[in-house]
Parts: structure tokens; C-alpha cells; sequence
């Protein structure tokens, strides 16, 4: 026979069932709760995660693409609109590299080989030093031959643009008429066939032999310069800072060798002479022929007396 079951047994056995399933339930409950919990924490990270990247797609498609005509096309980067970053045009970019060539010191028309009187000055004691030099170049250029030299530079320019033929011979001769002496005569014309010959064997123009043949005298070297140059199309006003440039700071060698001065102290007197390098453009450009002249006297006779000099090192 079956033991049978006391009233205490039965009584520890009911408690016993309720507890495990209090357990059961409260383990149920609590494991409920975290994949509740854990389901809302991705479900939230889905949806701003789902968010930022619509956001971010959003915003990139307008920068990146654009619709035109049902196709899709990459929008070009827009242009740096920062002062001075306009490009050159090819044009504009020849004229440049052409100017800076023909009138740098390295192009061979030896102008290294003139002082245009500065060799007398100093060696008579009119130009000792920085100072006394750019006082002499300050005049020759602004009241001598740096003011002639550019007009006529500007007048053969634009007789030569022009096609007037008659007056460019007239701009040239006249220009060869007007120097003062024998030596300065030899620089300024040896300079412009020098000119003449290397620019149209290396940059040759069909409108430039023309222009050669017009001039029925000899092409001195400002005269050279604006012909060849409005041959080529390049702007005037450049072309006539450019040249008074190398023709100043060809002086200023000359006269670095003489004095002597150092490489610094030169380049402080080009410096100073810019406005009147840029002063004396201007008037250039806007002068006639009948305001040619010179009051530098002092110079002319330099370059006369340069012939007679003992010892010399440069050819005027």
C-alpha cells in the first residue's frame, strides 16, 4: 500500500510549487522586459541612424549632382573667385612671355656694353655713389632720353598698327636724327638691328618684314621695339613700362660696375626709380611728337666725352 501523505508533507509540497512558479513568472517577466528593452534600443538607433543618413544623403546630392533632362551630371567645382585668380588667355599669355624675353637682360643685343655717358660721369665725379647715380638717372630718364626713346616707341607703334607706312618712316628717321652723339648713335642703332634680327628669326610675323622695309633709314632701338611689338599685337602701355624698365636697369648696371655699387644698393635705386619709370610711361603715351626734347645736358656732353676718354669699359 501506498505511504500516505501527511498534512504537513502536502502543505510543504504546495509551497513549494508556488514558489517555483513565482520564480517562473518573475524570470519570465524580467526576460520580457530586456527583449523589450533591447528591441526599443535598436529600433531608436535604426531610426537615427536611418535619419543621419537620409540627412547627409540629402544634403550631399545637390552639391555633388544635378538633374538636367532626366540625366544625372556632376555639377563642376565652382571657380576660385579670389582676387588675381583669373587665368591668362593664350593670347595674353604669348604677349607676356614674348615682352618679358625680348626685354630681358639675357636677350642679346648687347646692351651690356653701354653706359650711354655714365662711364664720364663718374669717372669726372658728377655720379660717386646710390644717391648722385639716381639723381642722373632720374633726369635722363623723366627730362632726356628715357622720355624720347618712349615716345618715340609709341609713335612708331601706332603708325605701325596702323599700317600708315609714311609715318613710321618719318617716326624713324626722325628718331635716328635725334640722338646726340656718334657713340649714342652706335648703341641705340646696333641695339635695334640686334633687335630686328633676333626677334624675327625667332618670332618672324608676316606684317613685320613688311614693317622693316618701310623704315628707309636705321631702326634704332625704341623704334625697333614698337614695331616689332605691334607686329605681335602686344598692348602698347605694357611695352612701353617694359622697355623703359630695361633700359633703367640696364643704367643701373652700368653704373653698379662703375661706381661701384652692391647687388643690395642697386636693387634700392630700381626700386626708387619705379614711379619714375611709370611717370614718365605715362607721359610717353600721351605726348606728341612736338614734345620731344631734352634738358640733360650735362648728359649729352657725357656721352661726347666719352670717345676721348684714356681708358674706357664700355662702347659709350
Amino acid at each position: 500500500m501506498p505511504a500516505r501523505v501527511t498534512r504537513t508533507q502536502r502543505t510543504s509540497r504546495m509551497t513549494m510549487r508556488r514558489t517555483i512558479m513565482v520564480a517562473t513568472i518573475t524570470t519570465a517577466i524580467i526576460i520580457t522586459v530586456m527583449v523589450i528593452t533591447t528591441t526599443r534600443t535598436i529600433t531608436t538607433t535604426i531610426i537615427v541612424t536611418t535619419s543621419i543618413v537620409v540627412t547627409t544623403i540629402t544634403m550631399a546630392i545637390p552639391m555633388l549632382m544635378k538633374t538636367s533632362e532626366g540625366r544625372a551630371q556632376v555639377e563642376p567645382p565652382e571657380a576660385d573667385a579670389s582676387p588675381g585668380s583669373a587665368s591668362l588667355s593664350d593670347s595674353e599669355a604669348a604677349s607676356l612671355y614674348r615682352l618679358m624675353t625680348w626685354l630681358s637682360p639675357s636677350f642679346p643685343v648687347g646692351a651690356f656694353s653701354y653706359s650711354s655717358g655714365i662711364e664720364w660721369a663718374v669717372e669726372a665725379g658728377d655720379i660717386t655713389d646710390a644717391v648722385s647715380l639716381r639723381h642722373w638717372l632720374t633726369s635722363m630718364l623723366a627730362d632726356g632720353a628715357g622720355l624720347c626713346d618712349g615716345i618715340f616707341l609709341t609713335h612708331a607703334y601706332r603708325a605701325a598698327a596702323s599700317v600708315d607706312d609714311d609715318s613710321l618712316a618719318e617716326v624713324a628717321e626722325l628718331a635716328s636724327a635725334f640722338v646726340t652723339s656718334r657713340e649714342r648713335h652706335l648703341e641705340t642703332a646696333a641695339q635695334g638691328r640686334a633687335f630686328i634680327e633676333i626677334a624675327r628669326a625667332a618670332w618672324n610675323s608676316p606684317p613685320l618684314d613688311r614693317l622693316i622695309e618701310s623704315c628707309k633709314s636705321a631702326i634704332v632701338y625704341p623704334v625697333a621695339v614698337g614695331l616689332v611689338s605691334a607686329a605681335h599685337a602686344i598692348p602698347l602701355a605694357p611695352v612701353v613700362h617694359a622697355f623703359l624698365h630695361a633700359i633703367v636697369s640696364n643704367w643701373i648696371s652700368a653704373g653698379a660696375r662703375l661706381v661701384p655699387l652692391g647687388q643690395t644698393d642697386s636693387q634700392r635705386l630700381l626700386a626708387e626709380l619705379e614711379p619714375v619709370v611709370s611717370a614718365t610711361a605715362k607721359r610717353s603715351l600721351t605726348a606728341s611728337l612736338d614734345d620731344l626734347g631734352s634738358v640733360t645736358f650735362r648728359a649729352d656732353l657725357a656721352s661726347m666725352r666719352h670717345e676721348t676718354q684714356y681708358t674706357r669699359l664700355f662702347r659709350s
